[in-house]
């Protein structure tokens, strides 16, 4: 591993893979506490959407898919609170949409779209360094929201009655949270691709809920075992020639696998 971090992009791989799981373990944490997955499915899917538009108005896609991704953390955010309708249905409708309208972007783009798929599938071997200055600020960003409303979202996390009781704006921390998930999806899908998204939001975290149960130490082992997962995965796929973001997810879902039995274990010893 050491020989490879004399280039450039294998340096770039390792930073993209140090930053995003700072925001992975953050709100990853919070997703999987709250058991918002789906939502957070339905944002990264209509992401895409962001990436169609960037490549039309001919920006960096990865700006494009941040407006995007807010706008339709706060559509999905609004319809699971408000509606009468089944959530998960309307979520999964906008879903669609959103990269369906990417799809027509790109389609009314000329040009060749050399690196399309990257966005999809993921490329954290090809991440440039002004993406990482983009996930530098996103991270920044999410760390001081959470700290500056960490009590209210832990609230809003495990009881909503009790936060409203303790005039906590619920509907408002809400939405703050659906908008780091879109920060967090739009730093993920340079690395394992926007299909892959939710595996590593909720695997770190998942496996961080089993270790501990505070949720500050929960981020912290999720930061930890993301940064641990991101760089295994990069290295078995630099060596056996794998694709990068595909790997990743392996190593992450292999590790849930085998926590499964110790988790199982420390539950029946309690």
């Amino acid at each position: 591993m050491i020989d490879a971090l004399q280039f450039d992009f294998m340096r770039n791989a390792l930073l993209a893979g140090v930053l995003v799981s700072v925001a992975c373990g953050i709100i990853g944490s919070l997703v999987v506490v709250k058991r918002i997955v789906f939502v957070s499915g339905g944002i990264a899917h209509a992401a895409y959407g962001g990436i169609g538009l960037g490549y039309f108005l001919h920006i960096n896609p990865v700006l494009g898919a941040v407006g995007f991704s807010i706008a339709a953390a706060l559509g999905m955010g609004a319809v699971q609170r408000r509606t009468r309708q089944r959530a998960d249905t309307i979520i999964g409708v906008l879903w669609a949409i959103g990269m369906a309208i990417g799809i027509i972007f790109v389609d009314l783009t000329a040009g060749y779209k050399a690196d399309l798929m990257s966005y999809l599938f993921g490329s954290i071997l090809t991440v440039p360094t002004g993406d990482l200055l983009i996930m530098l600020v996103l991270d920044l960003l999410i760390i001081g929201l959470v700290t500056l409303f960490y009590k209210e979202l832990l609230a809003v996390s495990f009881d909503e009655t009790f936060a409203a009781v303790e005039n906590v704006p619920v509907d408002l921390i809400y939405m703050l949270l659906m908008c780091m998930v879109a920060f967090t999806v739009v730093m993920m899908m340079r690395v394992v691709g926007l299909i892959m998204v939710i595996a590593m939001l909720t695997i770190p975290a998942a496996i961080g809920e089993q270790i501990v149960q505070d949720l500050r130490k929960m981020m912290v082992a999720a930061i930890v075992l993301g940064m641990v997962f991101t760089t295994i995965g990069l290295w078995l796929s630099y060596f056996l020639n794998l694709t990068s973001g595909a790997t990743i997810i392996l190593v992450a879902g292999t590790a849930y696998l085998l926590s499964l039995p110790f988790a199982a274990a420390r539950r029946a010893g309690n």
